[in-house]
């Protein structure tokens, strides 16, 4: 198994159908309930484990999640409520290596992603086919519609609750 992509490389394949988009959306629904059981039972020490040599600890992704869905949701509102704007990009590698990303209880980003989630899917799930179709341009990886950035987010929280379970299979926790 890919340590670092144990689900596989995110790639959108084949059109976007609404039944992916809901699919995509049920996924952001149960999203900080899949992370929070897979911290589940660790210990202080087993969250500051590093998920690779060289990679974040289980307590960092757990924040980095936070920080990126917290992004992303603005990303969606302007995407929505504005002619493609051009957002804003954020130094996630950064991000995970200040102090609040490295020393605070993950129940702090659990929690704030529980909120955060049920306000997103309920926003996603009011959107217009329409509303789907709007975009926004990141400097970095140029037009993305608010569906493609859907399934984006689908996957990437998918990921990063995967690096955790995986870390968990590897080290018999």
């Amino acid at each position: 198994m890919d340590i670092i992509y144990p689900i596989g490389k995110g790639e959108l394949k084949g059109a976007i159908t609404p039944e992916k988009r809901d699919s995509w959306i049920k996924d952001l629904e149960d999203a900080p309930k899949l992370l929070r059981e897979s911290v589940e039972g660790l210990s202080d020490e087993q969250l500051d484990t590093n998920y690779r040599d060289g990679g974040w600890t289980i307590r960092q992704i757990v924040h980095h999640l936070a920080d990126s869905n917290i992004n992303s949701y603005v990303r969606f509102k302007l995407a929505v409520t504005e002619d493609q704007p051009t957002i804003k990009t954020w130094e996630q590698s950064d991000w995970a290596m200040l102090k609040d990303a490295t020393s605070m209880p993950v129940d702090v980003s659990l929690n704030l992603l529980d909120g955060l989630h049920q306000r997103w899917v309920v926003f996603l799930r009011a959107l217009t086919e329409d509303d789907m179709k709007n975009k926004f341009v990141h400097p970095d990886g140029g037009i993305m519609t608010v569906e493609e950035n859907i399934w984006n987010y689908s996957w990437h929280s998918r990921h990063h609750t995967a690096q955790i379970t995986a870390t968990r299979e590897r080290k018999g926790w």
